[in-house]
């Protein structure tokens, strides 16, 4: 009998992320594993506001936003876990992404980690960051990172459509 793996996979509120736990439903997921969930809110809007210096009732108000976002992605990645019947939790870290994904895939003996893509270029990966890039570099255990499906069709003007 095979162990129990541990596959944790970074999820956020993109179709990208959405993707990645999709993937791993349909062609990855064993019957054992124990899935974890891993989200990293983002507060930097919150706190590179101009209004954090003027008005603390605008900042009280983008936190509970925030607050009430995170609740509806983990309720409804709770129910994506509980249809496709996946044995695992959902946890929540903080800090850098791509530093508190690895930082989950650590506390949890991750055996896989599986990460979306949004696919940027070589030059926004510089300047940007990527998580998915961070990931891949630093993580205790292989990673897989699932790049959408339609994350090289770009649309042009004429609505037609083009591969990068």
């Amino acid at each position: 009998m095979a162990a129990t793996r541990t596959v944790v996979i970074g999820i956020n509120d993109s179709n990208h992320s959405e993707y990645a736990f999709d993937f791993y439903v349909e062609n990855i997921h064993r019957h054992g594993d124990h899935t974890v969930l891993v989200h990293v809110p983002e507060y930097t809007n919150i706190i590179s506001t101009s209004s954090l210096l003027t008005d603390p009732n605008i900042i009280s108000e983008m936190l509970r936003d925030t607050e009430e976002q995170i609740y509806e992605l983990v309720e409804k990645y709770s129910l994506k876990m509980k249809d496709k019947h996946l044995n695992g939790h959902i946890k929540q870290q903080s800090g850098k992404q791509g530093e508190a994904i690895i930082e989950g895939a650590i506390e949890e003996n991750a055996t896989l980690l599986i990460i979306g893509t949004r696919g940027r270029g070589k030059v926004r990966r510089t300047f940007l960051g990527s998580v998915s890039d961070y990931c891949h570099h630093h993580a205790p255990c292989p990673v897989l990172i699932c790049r959408h499906r339609n994350a090289n069709i770009k649309k042009t003007n004429d609505n037609t459509s083009c591969v990068r």
